[in-house]
Order: C-alpha cells, then sequence, then structure tokens
C-alpha cells in the first residue's frame, strides 16, 4: 500500500512544482491560454500576485517531496497527511471560489492518497 500512497504523493508534489512554476514564472505567457474566458490585460497587473501563489504551492509540494524520504514510518505518514489535507482544504477553498473542476484535480486525489497512506500505516 506504502508504494501506491508513495506514487501518488509524487504525482500531487509534481502537479503542484508544476502550478508553482505555472503561477510564479509563466503567468503573463500562458495564463491567458490556460484561463482563456479571462481578459488578457488582467495578467501583467495580477503577476505580483499569482507568484504568491506559487510560492504556496512550492511549499506544498515541498512538504510532500519532504515526506517521501522521511524513514520513521510514523512521521512519514503524519507529515504526508498533512501537507496532503493542505492541498485538499486548497482543493476545496478553489472549488467554492474559482471553480468545481478543482476540486477533482486536487481534492480527489489528495484524499485518496490520504486513504492509501492511511492503510499502508504499520499499527
Amino acid at each position: 500500500m506504502y508504494k501506491i500512497a508513495a506514487i501518488l504523493i509524487g504525482v500531487i508534489a509534481a502537479l503542484h512544482f508544476y502550478i508553482a512554476w505555472f503561477e510564479i514564472f509563466a503567468w503573463v505567457e500562458r495564463g491567458p491560454r490556460v484561463f482563456s474566458a479571462l481578459p488578457v490585460d488582467l495578467f501583467p497587473p495580477t503577476k505580483a500576485m499569482a507568484a504568491n501563489q506559487g510560492v504556496y504551492n512550492a511549499f506544498l509540494a515541498i512538504g510532500l517531496t519532504w515526506s517521501l524520504f522521511i524513514f520513521d514510518t510514523k512521521w512519514r505518514a503524519n507529515v504526508a497527511t498533512c501537507f496532503l489535507l493542505f492541498v485538499a482544504i486548497a482543493g476545496i477553498a478553489g472549488a467554492i471560489t474559482i471553480s468545481t473542476r478543482i476540486l477533482f484535480i486536487q481534492t480527489v486525489p489528495a484524499m485518496v492518497a490520504i486513504i492509501f497512506v492511511f492503510l499502508s500505516r504499520k499499527r
């Protein structure tokens, strides 16, 4: 079970590294294509705001990655669960405020990973 949990955590971390890169470095150039419903002139003035969001996504990705390198099984599960809960809650907030699609991109995978982390815990 841990291998499945680790793969899910790695995929979620990779997604958040991508989101961080996108928000920090590619917001103005790629943002209008990704968020085509928004006016193009909105992206340059919101570049700093997006970069700030990107830093938070980088912290999520780093925390998830860190959890993969913890040898103590209880601490590994605790740290992974903590950061997965952060991702899930951020996904719920995004689904409420931006798009319900975010629920399926962030929250559902994080909750599935939490289930596998729980199942992989040695009692």
